[in-house]
């Protein structure tokens, strides 16, 4: 069941004002705080979900990071062992393999 923060009215709430229940996605969001009766609101908080951060990260995770270095040439800064490190437009069998990236 999913963690959902609220945010406490009363001022002199005994929570410090945010506290946080566990409830079913299917259950009414809380009006009364369970502290101490006063008034509350849900908080939005963002997901933790963390995004790939350099380039090894990146190919570690199965994605292509092709890098511009002159009109129709991108450098494969994530190429596999067996890819070419240089993709140029026009020229398909250096660009990469994405079917060896990607799993069923």
């Amino acid at each position: 069941m999913p963690t959902y923060a609220y945010e406490c009215a009363n001022p002199a709430c005994p929570s410090g004002g945010v506290f946080s229940a566990t409830q079913a996605m299917r259950d009414d969001a809380l009006r009364v705080c369970p502290h101490c009766g006063g008034e509350v609101a849900r908080i939005i908080r963002p997901v933790g979900l963390s995004a790939p951060i350099g380039d090894s990260d990146l190919k570690g995770k199965g994605f292509a990071k092709l890098v511009r270095r002159d009109k129709g040439v991108y450098e494969n800064v994530t190429a596999l062992d067996h890819e070419s490190r240089y993709y140029r437009a026009g020229r398909p069998e250096t660009m990469p393999d994405i079917r060896l990236r990607v799993g069923d």
